[in-house]
């Protein structure tokens, strides 16, 4: 099984928080084989400034790496 989180552009409120979220679900889904990944029109340099963003959100270090990718889709060509 795989989750893809579709989100609009980095840094918005909900988008942190869902994916915030998902970041302290991701031990769950990992032990039912569950693949997670993320998709945003913004650029990787801003994905990895946002996971540190929603790495602060859930109280943890800011650090860039999230237990799942973000895939970069600059020219919307995925979306």
């Amino acid at each position: 099984w795989g989750i893809l989180f579709s989100h609009p552009r980095d840094f918005t409120p909900v988008c942190t928080t869902e994916l915030g979220r998902a970041a302290k679900l991701a031990p769950e889904f990992s032990k039912r084989n569950v693949k997670m990944i993320a998709l945003s029109i913004d650029s990787v340099q801003d994905h990895l400034s946002w996971s540190r963003d929603i790495n602060a959100y859930n109280g943890e270090q800011p650090e860039e790496k999230l237990p799942f990718p973000i895939i970069a889709d600059a020219n919307r060509e995925l979306a």
